[in-house]
């Protein structure tokens, strides 16, 4: 099933295949990732975060549906790889700005 994503967050999924220069280049300068418990604040902060979350753990993600709600894309995706558990289904909620990124949270 291929589902309509606004395209900044199908560059996102595209880059999250790449490394951290790739998925940060999709934020704005001020951008806010929260993701296992942590903030990630800015695009320095958010290249770091992709780049150690990549050589802790191999995955892939699968983005199943997505809705609007309040302002934010929330997109439902489906991961498998060599992180605890092995399979999660998780929720990322964008919020966009500019045509870039500005909020992500990624939760269970």
């Amino acid at each position: 099933m291929t589902i309509q994503l606004p395209e900044p967050i199908t560059a996102y999924f595209a880059a999250d295949k790449l490394d951290g220069d790739a998925v940060a280049r999709c934020f704005t300068s001020g951008a806010i990732v929260r993701d296992e418990g942590r903030t990630y604040t800015g695009v320095a902060a958010i290249k770091q975060w992709k780049t150690q979350t990549a050589a802790k753990y191999t995955y892939t993600c699968e983005p199943l549906c997505a809705e609007q709600k309040d302002g934010m894309t929330i997109v439902t995706c489906h991961l498998e790889g060599n992180f605890p558990g092995g399979r999660a289904d998780l929720r990322f909620f964008f919020r966009l700005e500019r045509g870039k990124i500005a909020n992500l949270e990624i939760i269970p």
